[in-house]
């Protein structure tokens, strides 16, 4: 078996035209080994070809799209879309059942795939991308067990799954139903030097651009030379993600470019285990040199790193730099979270406009941060639940500080669905920020210390929250229409007060 990304594309190609004997195609593989990027390209190719009918990107960076429950009915909507006949059997199915998305998800794929794939015999593909970054407590997944149940009764239906190889995710694919028709391609078995081919490639092909692109810079004619490639790539130990962090971090605007692949050519050499020894040396000397120079003295420096990007990381939904500067108690201005975060464009994406999300170009990153263990330095360790405790109090704060009676100033007695201007109203009067900590301060909550000398701080704070702001807060989630987060919410807080209670007792 071929393993360059050309290789690989052409064979995932030949899966999807051959015959009905491998209806699912499972592509496994660690972090950074190019996953996601493969499945992105095949689903553009599949749907040039009118080959695809849906596709669901898993991330466990937006609470919606790390949510099982919104798999089946966002597939559904673009098979409607996709296809008219399958909307004509789709559209009896939501008059007759218009909450289905809250059902069970074996409810879903019945009533929402199946049914009408059943109805109208369509052949199509369907893409499943980074399904391990779904938040899943079933010890087969959820997912995987539903496709054993119905995929037999969909023949003309091809599944295209990606992720890493979790126990989870492996017990579903081992499913007497699913085992026979899935043909599996582990990434991180294919052999290096295969790998090498593309990485090299990409390293070529890129830092030419930084060549051409900094030509004021004076770099030599040969930069950059074979040899240093050559020891990049083995650096990369057959890690895209590697490969992509030293390619960011070289064509930093502020660093001559040479230098920056210098001082990473002459880092240790290490042998990466699933991106473990090869990226935390990596990110720990992107962040040794975003931080150089200065006073190890200078904690507020070290503090707001903690805080600007422990928020990035943990928030349950991308936050902007508005947001962020709303939220968090230290600063004051979309520009202070841009100024914290002004070294850190190689490892986080940091868009120009203050209202766009920020987040980690890979998993790799965050896993890296929370880990005592591979994070040795204690200045950019993300401790979680402490960080998790800081974005509820920041959350609850600005609840107390904006939250008021008729906060978007409707009408007595007015219907949600006659305001014809209610979204440019909420963007107005409550604002990302705003719609983000009444969404979420209670999934903080829940991941959030329930002993120590901050839980009696928290528990004051929630209790004047719902003597004096419970029912403006009820109010926002109206206007969001999202009002059944309420009810999660008040589990999260009761859930949490037991076992306070229960640290109590012991």
């Amino acid at each position: 078996m071929r393993g360059t990304r050309k290789d690989i594309l052409s064979q995932l190609e030949c899966w999807l035209n051959d015959g009905q004997d491998k209806q699912v195609f499972w592509l496994n593989g660690l972090a950074g080994t190019g996953k996601s990027t493969i499945a992105q390209t095949f689903a553009e190719t599949s749907f040039a070809d009118g080959k695809l009918g849906a596709s669901f990107f898993c991330s466990r960076d937006f609470d919606d799209r790390s949510n099982l429950r919104t798999i089946f009915p966002t597939l559904a909507f673009q098979l409607a879309y996709q296809y008219p006949r399958f909307r004509e059997e789709l559209l009896p199915v939501l008059i007759a059942s218009p909450s289905v998305r809250r059902e069970t998800l074996c409810s879903q794929m019945e009533k929402l795939i199946v049914g009408p794939l059943k109805a109208t015999h369509i052949p199509t593909l369907i893409i499943i991308d980074a399904l391990d970054e779904c938040k899943d407590e079933e010890p087969a997944s959820a997912i995987l067990s539903i496709l054993s149940r119905y995929v037999d009764q969909i023949p003309c239906v091809k599944f295209f799954i990606t992720g890493r190889p979790e126990q989870r995710i492996r017990s579903g694919f081992r499913l007497a139903a699913l085992h026979p028709i899935t043909e599996v391609l582990k990434l991180h078995e294919v052999e290096r030097p295969l790998i090498d081919i593309d990485i090299k490639l990409f390293f070529q092909m890129r830092l030419a651009e930084i060549a051409k692109n900094r030509s004021y810079c004076d770099i030599t004619d040969d930069w950059p030379r074979s040899s240093d490639i050559n020891i990049l790539c083995e650096k990369a130990a057959g890690l895209f993600i590697y490969a992509s962090t030293v390619v960011k971090f070289v064509a930093s605007q502020h660093h001559h470019p040479q230098k920056r692949l210098t001082l990473l050519i002459s880092l240790p050499k290490n042998n990466a285990h699933e991106g473990k020894s090869g990226t935390d040396s990596l990110y720990t000397e992107i962040l040794k040199q975003a931080y150089h120079g200065l006073d190890p003295d200078s904690q507020e420096v070290y503090h707001h790193f903690r805080s600007v990007v422990g928020a990035v990381l943990l928030a349950f939904n991308p936050l902007s730099m508005k947001s962020l500067s709303d939220l968090l108690h230290d600063f004051d201005t979309p520009f202070d979270i841009s100024t914290a975060l002004s070294s850190l464009h190689s490892l986080l994406l940091v868009p120009e406009g203050i209202e766009d999300p920020i987040h980690a170009f890979h998993k790799s990153f965050p896993d890296f941060l929370m880990d005592p263990k591979r994070c040795k330095d204690t200045q950019f360790f993300v401790d979680s639940p402490v960080h998790h405790m800081e974005l509820l109090l920041s959350c609850l704060h600005l609840m107390e500080e904006k939250l008021k009676k008729n906060i978007c100033n409707l009408d007595d007695y007015a219907v949600l669905s006659d305001v014809k201007d209610l979204s440019a109203r909420r963007k107005k009067y409550i604002g990302d920020g705003l719609e983000y900590a009444c969404q979420f301060w209670a999934k903080h909550l829940a991941n959030s210390p329930s002993s120590g000398p901050d839980a009696e701080r928290v528990q004051k704070t929630i209790d004047k929250f719902f003597k004096t702001y419970l029912l403006f807060w009820i109010d926002v989630l109206t206007v969001m229409g999202n009002l059944d987060i309420s009810v999660h919410s008040i589990n999260n807080v009761q859930q949490w007060y037991i076992s306070v209670s229960y640290w109590h007792i012991v």
